[in-house]
């Protein structure tokens, strides 16, 4: 009588039996400095190596979770927000309230989202870096990331809407004034109460690089590639 073996009988494992941890992202970019400022005031990314060329940053326990090169060769992108690619980067907050006095603290430098949406499983804000890459700061809408994930994977309402109605921040700042607990704020964020009176119509990032470009035309040229020996 044939055995009834499973499919792992034959077939090559389709895992790793210990998966590695997703450990940084590196980017390509034109300025190196103003790159470091931004992540370093938004999500506070120190570098541990700084240099004109190449900078690798980290905001916990790791060697570097941001890299940045700016290698010969390197020229600005055409219609990025239109092109095949990396769409953005996340950061999590722990708590809500962490979360929300960091938008406070950024609104207060100037530094707005582009885009704030309550997907469900979290509220999130988007903003842009210098180059135009999306950044996303987050917080777990149910704070515990098991009771999230079954949220995404069970919920009929994720199924049928994976963005999520948008959300102005201010209101949701005045709703914690008033004593509104996280749970509630979700809820009525959810509900689209916060709705913003000039929402976004997209939920690209803006295109930086014309305007850089007009700026300093230079830029078109793209990074300098070394001299050639001899």
């Amino acid at each position: 009588m044939p055995v009834d073996h499973s499919q792992y009988f034959r077939t090559p494992k389709p895992r790793p039996l210990t998966p590695p941890k997703l450990h940084h992202a590196t980017f390509m970019t034109m300025d190196v400095d103003a790159m470091v400022a931004f992540y370093e005031t938004v999500a506070g990314l120190q570098p541990v190596y700084y240099a004109e060329h190449a900078a690798w940053l980290t905001n916990d326990e790791s060697n570097h979770r941001i890299a940045l090169l700016r290698l010969p060769g390197t020229h600005p992108p055409v219609d990025k927000p239109h092109s095949a690619g990396l769409h953005h980067t996340a950061f999590e907050y722990a708590t809500f309230d962490q979360w929300l006095d960091n938008y406070v603290r950024l609104r207060d430098l100037g530094i707005l989202p582009v885009i704030c949406l309550d997907h469900g499983m979290t509220i999130s804000m988007y903003y842009s870096d210098p180059d135009g890459n999306g950044v996303e700061i987050q917080v777990d809408a149910f704070n515990d990331w098991t009771l999230s994930k079954e949220w995404m994977w069970a919920s009929q309402e994720f199924s049928e809407d994976q963005i999520g109605p948008q959300f102005d921040p201010e209101k949701l700042v005045v709703a914690r004034a008033e004593g509104l607990s996280p749970a509630e704020i979700h809820k009525r964020a959810r509900a689209s109460e916060y709705f913003p009176a000039n929402p976004a119509t997209t939920v690209t990032f803006p295109d930086v690089w014309p305007g850089k470009i007009e700026a300093d035309p230079a830029l078109a040229d793209g990074v300098p590639l070394p001299p050639q020996a001899g």
